[in-house]
């Protein structure tokens, strides 16, 4: 699956991996069931790249879920999301590579198989994000390349002969759902076709009542036939993970590998989000040191707010609290100049010696002038997520029920939250879904910014990143800002 040293590692059908010799896979189709392991060499980065760029679709997919979209929201978003991180291209398209994207979504697939196979949970999430990715791009596909795939597959339905339907024609047109003008239903029924299979093949189906049963089988109208390869699909990732868990302990050697599953599969956790940072050095000139508190107002998440009210409460911070508020403020654009006078400041309570010896060494080694020079990126969502100290932590996540909702009220109350608004919120926290609980938070103190519910940060896209909650609020800031500006003048 990997290149490391001499040895090359690929994934077999059972999830392990073995080595192998140079392999390579063709796709007809975009469309896939992922039988077969990929085989071929790649890379430590490669490997990365391609799982996390996947999640990053299934994570919005689970947010989505939570969030109650409605399937025409679900589709835009995932398509939206898909085009960024993961294209698929039709056969016909021209300037693309098409071999490179659809090798990159079946590599993303089995690394995620081995990332998520590890608990029923994770199985059961992984399961339901795949079967509705694969619902999208179904429903999106062109219509020659999906018969092109279901051609290449065997189903193992049965078609309905005409004799059949003739005998069962009157409760096959009762269970028949079409135009509710009785001419037109009748019409479309008469030219659809039958399929049969097991009953227990489209339990959906028969949950709707939408099919008609006899002696153990559905008999399934074309238009509905995509219930019985959705459920294919499920079935077989289903038993593909359970196969790759009992392989997977055959990993546990290797420690290049174990850290990076293990991080993965903490995804759905807050999203996944890439290392921000500030186009073009945008904010860099205008920010300085004695905006931030009335930034932290208007436009900082939960958690950089409460780490600023709690450096102007105590002059003060932690280590891991102070470095994770520095890189914030770093990205979101503030210089280093800036930093070393916004620090000092709130600081007040020690010397200019103790500060210098003690502090400034240490915002300049967060900005890469000292030390190792290395440009630090800000933590996103996700590592703020791992359990540590509540000084420094998310806290919706790491606050108790009531001491959050106080906090919300007194953070945001200003910015048009209500008491009314938090029921919706803390039914996300209770279920986990500390990200989508942010991101509703954002849409309800942008509303007045013209963000409505479902559009996240933009996009329908939900928070991953504290810095991009941020500049995204300051964006949107802007116009109004500048539209004052201008009556002012005149």
């Amino acid at each position: 699956m990997f290149k490391g040293g001499e040895k090359k590692f690929t994934l077999n059908d059972s999830g392990s991996p073995h080595v192998v010799q140079h392999g390579f896979l063709k796709y007809p189709t975009r469309l896939n069931f992922y039988d077969d392991a990929p085989l071929f060499d790649i890379s430590i980065e490669e490997f990365e790249t391609a799982a996390i760029d996947r999640l990053r679709i299934l994570a919005e997919i689970e947010s989505s879920a939570a969030r109650n979209r409605t399937w025409e929201e679900l589709k835009t978003v995932t398509n939206a999301q898909c085009a960024k991180y993961l294209p698929l291209n039709s056969n016909t398209a021209k300037n693309n590579d098409i071999e490179s994207e659809r090798r990159k979504d079946h590599l993303g697939h089995f690394i995620l198989r081995l990332a998520f196979c590890r608990s029923e949970d994770l199985r059961r999430r992984f399961i339901k994000a795949e079967t509705t990715l694969f619902k999208v791009r179904y429903e999106g596909d062109v219509f020659s390349e999906r018969e092109q795939f279901l051609n290449s597959r065997d189903f193992n339905w049965v078609p309905v002969t005409k004799a059949e339907k003739q005998e069962h024609w009157n409760e096959l047109l009762s269970s028949y759902h079409g135009s509710k003008i009785e001419a037109e239903r009748r019409k479309a029924f008469e030219a659809e076709k039958y399929y049969k299979v097991k009953w227990t093949r489209v339990p959906d189906l028969v949950e709707k009542r939408r099919v008609f049963l006899a002696g153990g089988w559905a008999f399934v109208p074309g238009r509905e036939q995509s219930s019985i390869i959705y459920h294919e699909f499920e079935v077989h990732i289903e038993k593909a993970l359970e196969i790759t868990a009992r392989m997977l302990p055959r990993l546990d050697e290797d420690t290049r590998l174990m850290p990076i599953l293990d991080n993965l599969s903490q995804g759905f956790l807050a999203g996944i989000s890439s290392e921000w940072s500030n186009p073009a050095g945008e904010n860099a000139d205008e920010l300085k040191a004695e905006m931030i508190d009335d930034l932290s107002k208007k436009h900082f998440p939960m958690c950089m707010r409460t780490l600023h009210d709690s450096l102007m409460r105590d002059n003060h911070l932690k280590h891991f609290g102070r470095l994770q508020y520095g890189l914030f403020l770093k990205v979101l654009g503030l210089s280093v100049e800036e930093a070393i006078v916004f620090w000092r400041k709130s600081f007040s309570r020690i010397t200019d010696d103790k500060f210098n010896k003690e502090y400034k060494y240490n915002i300049r080694h967060s900005y890469g002038l000292e030390g190792k020079r290395a440009n630090y990126p800000a933590k996103s969502c996700l590592q703020i997520l791992t359990p540590g100290p509540s000084d420094h932590g998310c806290p919706y996540r790491h606050y108790s029920v009531e001491n959050l909702q106080s906090a919300l009220l007194s953070t945001y109350s200003h910015r048009g939250l209500t008491s009314a608004d938090l029921p919706e919120i803390m039914a996300q926290v209770k279920a986990g879904h500390f990200h989508v609980a942010c991101t509703r938070v954002f849409e309800i103190t942008h509303s007045s910014r013209g963000v409505k519910k479902g559009e996240g940060i933009g996009g329908g896209e939900s928070v991953t990143h504290p810095n991009q909650y941020a500049a995204r609020s300051m964006e949107l800031d802007k116009p109004q800002v500048e539209g004052e500006a201008m009556v002012i003048e005149a």
